[in-house]
């Protein structure tokens, strides 16, 4: 069967007429790329819930139940954070999900979390982590492989995770690992930095920088598990920031080259355009098209990524799913490692999975 759930927000302004059959696989695809509040609230608001079948509406209505409790938690583990750093005099960059949420940005709504992303300078990462160790969240990550891994090669430590509540904080120096192709000093971020509100310990990107960071985000991990949500992040972002901000298309392609991330902008901007109809203005159209020179593997990356933004769902599978998901999980990893240390990384991970570690147990 099709993919289901993108023509869902392609057409906002249709209700579907699904069988019971497609009825469980729009679900199935809405959880498995954490839309299904979104696409709950998209139906409340156009006021078709009622219209909904008996079967599946409690399913959307018991999803904004969970969404708003969790809102409400993400708003509070805030609080608990900047209580926790605000000794430091470092400024707090909120990234992705939760910077949506605490500026009322488009991408919120319907925004489902995992963790909590926040970013400081590189130089005062130690100096965070220990605030946050003081106020309870510790470091799953027992393995010393994985944490000289994270350190030494990533842009952000283990996850921490709080010992009582259990919320997870991904704490980063930069949005890209230092080894990568797409590498960015996380100083020139916070050079562009805007506050929340004045006197704010929290701060949040620059627009432009927004959108290149979800963009480097989905087209450098190669876990597209999600990769639909984040697509639709780009898409409200790009139609925000496109009204909120003078000449933001120009200011846009200009820091992606500054930055060196015209192709995860080029990948993100075809993407989006394809699914959404979101294009550049006209004046800007020729510079957008310029991001990446006319190649055979431009079209290869075009086509594989078509497959692998779909819902990963059964329901959306094709002969061709588990190799063009496996054919970019590779090239990620070969995107942010040089060759010899991807071949070190990926031959340990797959002998860890064929013989893991086994805990001690305790003694009688």
């Amino acid at each position: 069967m099709p993919d289901l759930l993108s023509p869902l927000f392609q057409r906002p302004d249709v209700l579907p007429a699904f069988s019971p059959r497609q009825w469980e696989d729009v679900l199935g695809q809405a959880r498995c790329t954490q839309l299904l509040p979104r696409l709950t609230l998209q139906w409340d608001q156009s006021g078709w819930i009622e219209q909904v079948p008996a079967g599946p509406r409690p399913h959307l209505t018991s999803s904004l139940c969970i969404l708003e409790r969790q809102r409400q938690e993400v708003l509070w583990e805030l609080e608990a954070i900047g209580r926790a750093l605000q000794g430091l005099g470092v400024p707090v960059v909120l990234l992705k999900g939760t910077a949506y949420l605490r500026t009322g940005l488009p991408p919120a709504a319907g925004r489902v979390f995992s963790d909590i992303d926040i970013l400081v300078p590189k130089n005062r990462i130690e100096d965070a982590e220990g605030a946050l160790l003081g106020a309870g969240w510790i470091s799953d990550e027992r393995d010393a492989y994985n944490q000289m891994y994270y350190r030494q090669w990533m842009h952000e430590i283990p996850p921490l995770r709080h010992v009582h509540r259990q919320s997870v904080i991904d704490l980063h120096h930069t949005i890209a690992p230092p080894t990568s192709r797409f590498r960015v000093d996380g100083a020139r971020l916070l050079e562009r930095i805007r506050p929340i509100e004045e006197g704010s310990l929290f701060f949040v990107l620059a627009p432009e920088d927004m959108v290149l960071h979800s963009a480097v985000h989905l087209f450098q991990e190669g876990e597209f598990d999600r990769g639909l949500r984040d697509l639709l992040d780009l898409r409200d972002l790009l139609k925000h920031f496109e009204k909120s901000e003078p000449d933001f298309w120009r200011t846009l392609v200009q820091r992606a080259k500054e930055l060196g991330l015209q192709v995860p902008l080029h990948h993100a901007l075809f993407h989006v355009q394809r699914l959404f109809g979101i294009a550049p203005p006209p004046g800007m159209a020729q510079e957008v098209d310029g991001l990446r020179s006319h190649s055979l593997g431009r079209r290869m990356m075009a086509g594989l990524l078509d497959i692998a933004l779909r819902p990963n769902h059964p329901s959306c599978d094709t002969r061709w799913t588990g190799l063009a998901r496996w054919l970019l999980y590779v090239r990620s990893h070969y995107l942010r490692m040089p060759l010899p240390l991807v071949l070190t990384h990926l031959a340990r991970k797959a002998w860890m999975q064929r013989f893991p570690k086994q805990e001690p147990k305790p003694a009688a």
